[in-house]
C-alpha cells in the first residue's frame, strides 16, 4: 500500500506537469503525512540537508565550473579542428569527427545536455553541409553526448557512489575507470549506426566522392575574422549560433571561417556533401592544430592522472581541474576575461544549484524507500518469482529504458538505487558493474523520446522539431541497445580496466 501511494503519487504529478524534483519531494511528504501524520515533517530538513552538504558530492560544482569554463574558452572549436585534421577526409570522417570530438568532450564536462551544446553548434550545420539530414545530423550529435555521463568524471558516477554506499563498497576513482572502456564501446555503436544513416546524394541515387582539391576550394569556406572560440556556453548560445545559419571552423593558422549551414537536409539534392571545410592537412597543419588543442585535452590527462596517481581524491580532482581551466582560459588562450568572471561563476553555480535541489528531495524519495521498508517488500517479491541473474538483468534494462526516458539520471539513481542494488547483489552481480550498466541505461534516455534532454537541446540548436528528431535517432538507440546489453552481461568491460590498474 505504502509503495502503491509513493510511486502511485510520484506518477501523478508527474502526469499532472510537475517538473521531476518537485514531484519526488511532494510524492515523498506526502506519503510520510499519510502513513505519519504531519509531525513527522521534522525529518524532511534533516533528510535533505545532510544529502546536500555531503563532502563526496562537492566534486560536482568543481567538475560543472571547469566544464562550463572549457566551454567559454572554446575548446570544443579546437577539439573539433583537431579531429577534421585527422579524419575529415575519410567518407565517413565527419561523424567520426563528431563522436570523437563528444567523447573528449565528455571527458571534461562530465553533463550529456553541455556536451551536445558544446559541439552541436559547430557540428549539426557542418553535418548537414556534408549530406546529412538535418534529423540525422541533431540526433547523431544528441547520442553522442549521451557519453558525457559515462566518460570520466562523470557527474552519474559521483551520485551513483553517495547513493549505493550503504549496500556494497564502491568508489568514485573505480567507477571512473570502469567508464573508459564502456564509453568506447558506445562510441564505437554510435559510428556503426552512422554508416547506416543515408545521404542526400545517396537518397537520390548519385555517388558519394570527395571533391579533388580544386573543387574543394571553390566550395569551400571563406576566411573571416579571428577566433573567439564558443563565446559562452550553454543551448542558448548555441542556439544563437544555429539560428544565423552559420557556423565557426577553426583552420590551422588560428582564423575562422564562417559558412552558411546550408539547407535544412529535408530535400533530396539541396546539399552538397562533398563540400568541405578544412584543407586536406600536413603534418605542419596538424601539430599547429594539436598544440592549440592540447589545453583541453589535457584537463582528463589530469583528473584521472592524478586520481589514479595517488595525488588527490576525485573531490581534489575537482578543484584542480577548475582552476586549471580558469588559467588556460584567462593566460594560455586569453579568451577569458576578468568581465566573463561574473557571468561564468554564476552559470555554473545556478547549475550546481539545480542538481543538489535534484539531490535533495530525491534523497527524501529514497529516504521512504528505505525506513518503509518499500524495497525490502520489492526485492523480496522480485527474487521469489526468480533469481536468475540474466532474466533479473533484462527486466531491470527493459525498466530502466522506460524510466530514463522520463527521469533524468540523478533523480532515478535515488528512486531505483535502494530498490534494485539488493536484488543484483542478491543474485550476484557486483557493484562496480551495476553502477556502469545503469548509468549506460540513464544515459542512452537522454536521447530517448519523449523527455530525452540532449534531444531538446540538440532540436534548439538545429532549430528542427522534436518529433523529426524523434524519427532521426532509431539507428543510434538501437546500436545504443546493443552496446548496453554487451556493458551488461560482460561483467570484463567494466571491470577489467580498473582489475588491470589495481584500482580498488
Amino acid at each position: 500500500m505504502i509503495a502503491l501511494l509513493l510511486f502511485g503519487s510520484f506518477f501523478l504529478f508527474l502526469g499532472l506537469g510537475i517538473p521531476v524534483a518537485f514531484a519526488l519531494g511532494l510524492s515523498a511528504v506526502v506519503t510520510l503525512v499519510t502513513t505519519d501524520g504531519f509531525q513527522v515533517l521534522d525529518v524532511v530538513p534533516s533528510v535533505m540537508f545532510p544529502s546536500m552538504s555531503s563532502g563526496t558530492l562537492l566534486a560536482i560544482p568543481f567538475f560543472i565550473l571547469a566544464g562550463i569554463v572549457m566551454q567559454y574558452t572554446g575548446i570544443s572549436q579546437r577539439l573539433v579542428d583537431l579531429a577534421f585534421l585527422i579524419f575529415g577526409r575519410l567518407r565517413h570522417g565527419l561523424a567520426a569527427v563528431t563522436i570523437i570530438s563528444a567523447f573528449f568532450f565528455s571527458a571534461i564536462s562530465g553533463s550529456g545536455p553541455a556536451t551536445v551544446a558544446a559541439i552541436g553548434a559547430i557540428l549539426i550545420p557542418a553535418l548537414v553541409r556534408h549530406g546529412y539530414q538535418k534529423k540525422h545530423a541533431v540526433s547523431l550529435v544528441a547520442a553522442s553526448g549521451s557519453m558525457g555521463i559515462v566518460v570520466p568524471p562523470s557527474i552519474a558516477f559521483i551520485i551513483f557512489a553517495v547513493v549505493a554506499a550503504e549496500f556494497g563498497k564502491i568508489s568514485i576513482s573505480r567507477l571512473f575507470i570502469a567508464g573508459i572502456v564502456p564509453g568506447i564501446i558506445m562510441a564505437l555503436a554510435f559510428f556503426i549506426a552512422a554508416l547506416f544513416v543515408p545521404r542526400v546524394r545517396e537518397l537520390a541515387g548519385l555517388p558519394v566522392r570527395a571533391k579533388t582539391g580544386a573543387e574543394a576550394g571553390a566550395g569551400s569556406t571563406a576566411a573571416g575574422s579571428d577566433s573567439a572560440g564558443n563565446g559562452g556556453s550553454g543551448a542558448s548560445v548555441a542556439g544563437d549560433s544555429a539560428a544565423a545559419g552559420k557556423t565557426q571552423l577553426l583552420t590551422t593558422n588560428g582564423k575562422a571561417a564562417s559558412a552558411s549551414s546550408g539547407s535544412t537536409g529535408t530535400g533530396v539534392g539541396t546539399v552538397d556533401p562533398t563540400v568541405t571545410d578544412h584543407h586536406d592537412g600536413g603534418f605542419g597543419e596538424f601539430m599547429s592544430a594539436l598544440i592549440k588543442a592540447i589545453p583541453g585535452l589535457l584537463i582528463p590527462v589530469i583528473i584521472l592522472g592524478g586520481i589514479y596517481g595517488g595525488i588527490f581524491t576525485p573531490t581534489e580532482a575537482g578543484a584542480v581541474a577548475s582552476v586549471y581551466a580558469l588559467v588556460v582560459g584567462v593566460f594560455v588562450y586569453r579568451e577569458l576575461t576578468w568581465k566573463d568572471m561574473p557571468k561564468v561563476f554564476l552559470e555554473s553555480g545556478v547549475s550546481t544549484a539545480v542538481i543538489m535541489f535534484i539531490v535533495g528531495v530525491a534523497s527524501l524519495f529514497s529516504y521512504v524507500i528505505t525506513v518503509e521498508g518499500v524495497a525490502d517488500r520489492i526485492s523480496t517479491a522480485v527474487l521469489g518469482v526468480t533469481d536468475n541473474k540474466y532474466l533479473i538483468l533484462a527486466a531491470i534494462t527493459i525498466i530502466l529504458l522506460i524510466v530514463g526516458a522520463f527521469v533524468d539520471a540523478i533523480s532515478a539513481f535515488y528512486l531505483f538505487v535502494p530498490i534494485l542494488v539488493p536484488i543484483l547483489i542478491g543474485v550476484g552481480v557486483d557493484m562496480t558493474t551495476i553502477g556502469v550498466f545503469m548509468t549506460v541505461n540513464l544515459a542512452i534516455g537522454l536521447f530517448t523520446p519523449p523527455v530525452g534532454l540532449n534531444l531538446y537541446v540538440g532540436a534548439g540548436i538545429g532549430k528542427i522539431r522534436l518529433e523529426e528528431v524523434a524519427r532521426g535517432i532509431m539507428p543510434f538507440l538501437i546500436c545504443a541497445i546493443i552496446a548496453l546489453l554487451l556493458i551488461t552481461y560482460i561483467p570484463a568491460i567494466s571491470n577489467w580496466l580498473p582489475d588491470l590498474l589495481g584500482v580498488g
